[in-house]
């Protein structure tokens, strides 16, 4: 695929690797070189990392423990709309942190409906601030990936080792021991990881829901040092933390990646002769129905709350929309000029593009921003440069996903119609323009979607960098929240989901619109 014969123009894409490789490190040795290790942290830094680990364990292992009977109930189970159910579960990926923490408080909330109904019992409200609000927002954010990561285990188990099982007599608990329990001990521990690398890196979930110095994460004790105290040595020194951390937990999720399995099968349809019994109907249908009510009953929550305020929402949250949009166009654009010819020349054969671009997981948002204003700052006004430096940063924190989503199709259209267009002597720009990227519309439609939903609904950067004067529609609902104006909250939070899913709907639909399936 890399010789003399090839078509793609690989040096396009490793001139994006080196400046996205570049741009990384670059803030990352910036934040090292400005730490200062004499200096120390204090109590209250090292709370903040012990807080970080542990709600990342307690959010991990309650996403994991409850995705376990929902994802065995939808391996089992076949009823209209469970195609759509498994489709929704993707759902809370895409979904604007700021949006489900007001979804979250309206539902269990002091003044939520499960407050509302403990009241009518003669019960006290709950108190979702602290590190209970922090893991139960995790959980809504992660419940949906760990079902899907241990569904697709379930989903690998070849048909015929059922048909023996049922051929055998093998009940619901001979099932168990032979067949899913070992499946679940080569799957469960990846999912596990791959939750605590997500959470560990939290910051909007503790911005709004943590509550006070018990509760603060590592990037929230950056942001606190960066933005009040103004201290940057001591939030590069949070940083060098957060870096390990992070490398630690992405190297924990990739060791702990499921590998070996039951072996092929003749794909057939699969059917579970050993859960026809009443009582795991009943079981099964209750855990779908919990999990789907706690993921929709938060978004259901957003529209009913944000609905009757729309109308009456201050100028303020217009103007920040149009910001999020600026923010979420430049960084979709940014995005696109990176991951294309990336993509192009991972399927050239430079593999080590790929890895240059996976480089985002081991760093956060913050901890970029931490690094880019160490450097913007002797030669500029960093707050001048708030949009455009989110609009990078989110840019580069999709990279990986999207490469994700390209590099497969990539990969495919370059071994279809390599050979052929190398003897027709079409290479370069005219192979791009010819055949890879009308047979890559629909990846780049996905991956341009995810990109600017993921950037219309971020509040990480912008919260480090932008002036009262400026913000973005997420960053604006939280001040809204943190002046007490929640109907204008929610109102201005539904305009935002609205905003976020109707990005990534119109660039999906449009690049698979007469696109090649």
């Amino acid at each position: 695929m890399a010789g003399r014969a090839q078509p793609v123009n690989p040096w396009f894409g490793g001139g994006a690797a080196v400046l996205v490789a570049a741009l990384i490190l670059g803030c990352l040795a910036a934040v090292a070189l400005r730490a200062e290790p004499g200096a120390g942290l204090g109590a209250a830094d090292w709370r903040a990392v012990r807080f970080t680990l542990w709600q990342a364990v307690l959010s991990a292992v309650l996403s994991v423990a409850f995705a376990v009977p929902v994802a065995r109930a939808l391996a089992r189970r076949r009823f209209a709309g469970r195609r759509m159910l498994i489709t929704l579960l993707g759902a809370p990926f895409i979904l604007p942190v700021i949006v489900a923490v007001l979804g979250l408080l309206a539902v269990f909330g002091l003044n939520g409906w499960l407050s509302d109904v403990l009241g009518w019992a003669g019960l006290p409200p709950l108190r979702i601030y602290g590190l209970h609000g922090v893991v139960l927002a995790h959980v809504f954010f992660n419940l949906p990936l760990a079902t899907r990561l241990i569904l697709q285990g379930w989903q690998e188990i070849p048909a015929e080792r059922f048909r023996l099982a049922a051929h055998l007599g093998a009940g619901p608990g001979a099932i168990w021991h032979l067949l899913e329990r070992p499946m679940l001990w080569r799957v469960v521990p990846g999912a596990l990881a791959v939750v605590f690398a997500i959470c560990v890196s939290s910051f909007a979930v503790a911005l709004t829901l943590g509550g006070g110095p018990r509760a603060t994460t590592i990037e929230l004790a950056i942001y606190q040092a960066f933005r009040f105290d103004f201290d940057l040595g001591r939030a590069a020194l949070l940083s060098c933390i957060q870096i390990i951390v992070t490398l630690i937990a992405a190297l924990l999720a990739l060791r702990a990646a499921p590998s070996g399995g039951f072996g092929a099968g003749l794909d057939r349809p699969v059917r579970r002769w050993d859960a026809d019994g009443l009582g795991l109907r009943v079981l099964d249908g209750v855990a779908i129905a919990t999990a789907a009510g706690f993921l929709l009953l938060p978004l259901l929550a957003v529209v009913l709350a944000g609905g009757p305020g729309l109308a009456a929402l201050p100028v303020s949250v217009f103007q920040a929309a149009a910001m999020s949009v600026l923010v979420a166009a430049g960084s979709t654009v940014v995005l696109l000029v990176l991951a294309v010819p990336m993509a192009a020349g991972v399927a050239a054969g430079w593999r080590w593009i790929e890895a240059a671009g996976l480089l985002g997981l081991a760093a956060s948002p913050l901890v970029l921003g931490t690094g880019l204003f160490v450097l913007i700052y002797p030669v500029a006004d960093p707050f001048s440069v708030a949009l455009p430096v989110t609009a990078l940063v989110n840019a580069v924190m999709a990279l990986p996903f999207a490469l994700r989503i390209l590099v497969p199709r990539a990969r495919q259209v370059v071994a279809d119609h390599g050979a052929l267009a190398a003897s027709l002597d079409m290479r370069g720009l005219a192979f791009l323009r010819l055949v890879l990227l009308p047979r890559m519309r629909a990846q780049i439609g996905f991956a341009a979607g995810l990109g600017a939903a993921l950037s219309m609904g971020d509040l990480g950067v912008i919260a480090m960098f932008a002036d009262p004067q400026r913000a973005t529609l997420p960053l604006q609902i939280y001040r809204l929240m943190g002046a007490y104006r929640m109907e204008a909250a929610a109102a201005a939070a539904l305009l935002l989901l609205v905003m976020s899913m109707a990005a990534f709907w119109l660039l999906d639909r449009g690049g698979r619109w007469h696109a090649e399936a």
